[in-house]
């Protein structure tokens, strides 16, 4: 059986690729096709593979500006040539979901997310006080066209795999598809619990974008009188320097083994977003700490209430305050909150992919899926 990976792009070693590394290892013989992809970004297994590039990446400054060609990704997707595959496995938070597949081949998609921007979160990304009221004004169809392509296209897929409630949610709302749910992989092999003494002070790991809300957890950390470490780079990083200061610190990027120590030794992980998913607290949770979570998205399938964190009900620093304080006022047991991320094990990712796969391709073909 001949296997293709569809990823949106290879640019970094965010939650997307580490779902992709861990697909490479379950279909080792898989080819892979990006729009773009920056040699050296990803991890080992995911760079020895053999990768199909769009025309976008030949496009000037793309390695780092790939996001600029947006309106492209719908024509740069479709132009893929998977004839002589049996199974496409897309992992999409864009377009890698709207390739064409041949008539035989049978398509799975593991649903990051139906694109944030093009649907719900607009402003966040293109609002008038995030690029200026006159370029705003003109993404604003292209986004809404975007929309309707990715609803239009989103039969191209045979089954689809969500990676929370949430997202099956999203995914029955936009597509009027139903979904099952298979987490993604975290590495509990290595974010491991450690006897270690904790800090007095808190954590968010974070891409440093507006979605993530990394701005409410400095102002909240500020109101509790507590101390805050931030790890992470991205287009808001200069904004929130401003905010920075005293005992709130950024710190930019941190390699993962000093990320594992920031999680083993801080009171608790931040995370002040609604998220799709979050591997970023169910790492905390594997290293036995707990988490302070936005109680909306992916953090109800990740987070106990009083057993792995504390989830917080409104996006208010009030509420985000109240809750570190209560998470640093609390005992909490290192051992359970370690048992309940292995639910979230890259293992039992593998498994539930190869399951899903064995299915459809076990299934009777059916030209209405």
């Amino acid at each position: 059986m001949r296997v293709a990976l569809i990823h949106d792009w290879l640019t970094g070693m965010r939650g997307g690729e580490k779902v992709l590394d861990a697909l490479c290892e379950v279909f080792p013989a898989a080819d892979l096709f990006t729009l773009v992809h920056v040699p050296g970004s990803t991890s080992p297994t995911i760079e020895r593979r053999r990768v199909v590039r769009s025309p976008v990446q030949w496009l000037p400054g793309a390695a780092r500006f790939y996001r600029q060609y947006l309106p492209l990704f719908p024509f740069a997707v479709e132009q893929f040539d998977l004839d002589g595959y049996d199974l496409v496995i897309s992992t999409s938070h864009c377009a890698a979901k709207s390739v064409v597949v041949p008539g035989r081949a049978r398509h799975l998609c593991y649903c990051l997310t139906p694109m944030r921007y093009a649907w719900d979160q607009f402003d966040a990304y293109f609002g008038p006080d995030k690029v200026g009221r006159p370029l705003s004004a003109t993404l604003r169809p292209v986004l809404a066209w975007l929309a309707r392509w990715d609803r239009d296209t989103a039969h191209r897929v045979h089954r689809y795999l969500a990676i929370s409630q949430y997202v099956a949610q999203r995914i029955a709302v936009y597509y009027n598809r139903q979904s099952t749910i298979v987490y993604p992989p975290v590495d509990t092999v290595f974010y491991t619990p450690d006897p270690a003494p904790v800090s007095p002070r808190f954590l968010v790991v974070s891409a440093l974008v507006p979605y993530k809300r990394v701005d409410l957890a400095m102002a909240a950390a500020r109101s509790a009188g507590v101390a805050l470490t931030v790890v992470g780079d991205g287009p808001e990083r200069a904004h929130l320097e401003t905010l920075a200061g005293g005992e709130i610190r950024l710190v930019g990027r941190k390699t993962d083994e000093e990320i594992r120590d920031l999680y083993r030794t801080s009171i608790a992980t931040i995370l002040p977003g609604e998220e799709d998913f979050g591997i970023v607290p169910v790492e905390a949770q594997a290293c036995g700490r707990p988490v302070v979570a936005l109680g909306r998205g992916g953090a109800l399938d990740t987070v106990v209430p009083g057993v792995t964190g504390v989830l917080v009900d409104d996006l208010t620093v009030e509420a985000l305050a109240d809750g570190l304080q209560s998470a640093a006022s609390r005992s909490w047991d290192s051992m359970a909150i370690r048992a309940h991320a292995e639910r979230f094990s890259r293992e039992a990712f593998k498994r539930g992919i190869a399951r899903a796969a064995d299915d459809l391709m076990s299934a009777p073909f059916d030209r209405t899926w």
